[in-house]
């Protein structure tokens, strides 16, 4: 564990500006004090360290001085695709085997393309989840990503999204690929009896245990195409029929910033004098396209189906009677040490 560290320690020494003891502390989840041995156990064996001073000082090499100790593991060769996605590498237990990667592949590079890969890395980040939103769970993450590396099968019981009994069902799997879509992480398989790849959410995976034995890679298969194909397939059935609106132009707006930029929108007419226009969009079920609607506001009516229409009317009428009922909102305290204006009051009756 100390001669990784020891070549972690030199490497981030090669790749960094100075460097104090403080952050190598946090680089290498030690502290300050291990730091020091280290430091003086590379200066005992002849690795030029030294200590520059002023406000943004540190620990530095000897200016030309090179390590070559740059090849990389088995691990650190499998984790090459995963630069740049650091969260995704943690949470498939990958982390500190990309963060020795990017490290010797940043020692190797000559010193005009390690800075500028440095300046990209300051300027540019990449966050895959969407607003309002955390990572789901995925507790046997760690297991399926083993037993897809491996060609191992599992055998999962998984929670369904349909309705129809029954909802848990058992599966013994060959494991073919992971993908991690907006923060959520799914397993795409196929059947140990044989059959069509499928897609499983690992969020409803309930339990999950290796099965004995492993299973030959299909070479015909490609994930990336796979998932492509199934997202395409997904959102086409999804579209279960189209709304038409009639909608401001702040509706439009709003309308994309809630559905995404790529929502499919299709404009019916050219805005009228007002700027309000007629668009259709899909949706995939009557209470989607009541939730649409509503979400946009007065800034938009629904024109068709009549089915959508009338659920509008009358959940508007709903909430205007209930909020009719319950009367005024009740006035908020005062702040502390701010007087209230007397209310006039109401007129008597004769």
């Amino acid at each position: 564990m100390r001669a990784t560290r020891l070549l972690h320690l030199l490497l981030l020494l090669q790749t960094r500006d100075p460097i104090n003891a403080t952050a190598l502390s946090r680089e290498l989840k030690v502290s300050p004090r291990t730091v020091y041995r280290d430091i003086d156990a590379l200066s005992a064996a002849g690795v030029p360290v030294y200590v520059a001073d002023g406000p943004r000082g540190g620990y530095t090499l000897l200016d030309g001085w090179q390590t070559r100790l740059t090849g990389l593991t088995g691990q650190e060769a499998d984790v090459l695709a995963l630069i740049g996605l650091p969260g995704q590498a943690a949470e498939l237990g990958l982390g500190a085997a990309l963060a020795a990667t990017e490290l010797k592949l940043l020692a190797a590079l000559p010193d005009e393309a390690a800075d500028r890969a440095g300046r990209i890395r300051q300027r540019f980040h990449l966050d895959a989840v969407a607003w309002f939103r955390e990572p789901e769970p995925a507790s046997h993450l760690k297991v399926i990503a083993a037993a897809v590396w491996q060609s191992t099968p599992v055998t999962i019981r998984y929670r369904r999204w349909a309705p129809a009994p029954p909802r848990d069902v058992e599966r013994t799997l060959h494991p073919l690929g992971l993908v991690c879509k907006a923060g959520t992480w799914y397993l795409v398989a196929r059947p140990h009896d044989g059959g069509q790849p499928r897609t499983y959410r690992i969020g409803r995976i309930q339990r999950l245990t290796l099965a004995p034995g492993s299973f030959d890679w299909p070479e015909d298969f490609d994930l990336a195409a796979y998932w492509a194909q199934t997202t395409a397939r997904y959102q086409t059935d999804l579209r279960q029929d189209d709304m038409t609106l009639r909608i401001s132009s702040q509706g439009h707006e709003r309308l994309t910033d809630l559905m995404g930029p790529g929502f499919p929108v299709r404009v019916l007419s050219p805005p009228d004098a007002n700027g309000w226009l007629q668009v259709t969009v899909p949706f995939e079920s009557v209470d989607d396209a009541v939730e649409r609607a509503l979400q946009i506001g007065a800034a938009a009516e629904v024109l068709a189906p009549d089915a959508v229409r009338q659920r509008v009317i009358d959940t508007l009428a709903l909430m205007t009677a209930r909020y009719h009922e319950a009367g005024p909102a009740p006035a908020a305290p005062a702040a502390p040490g701010v007087s209230r204006p007397p209310q006039p009051k109401a007129p008597s009756p004769s």
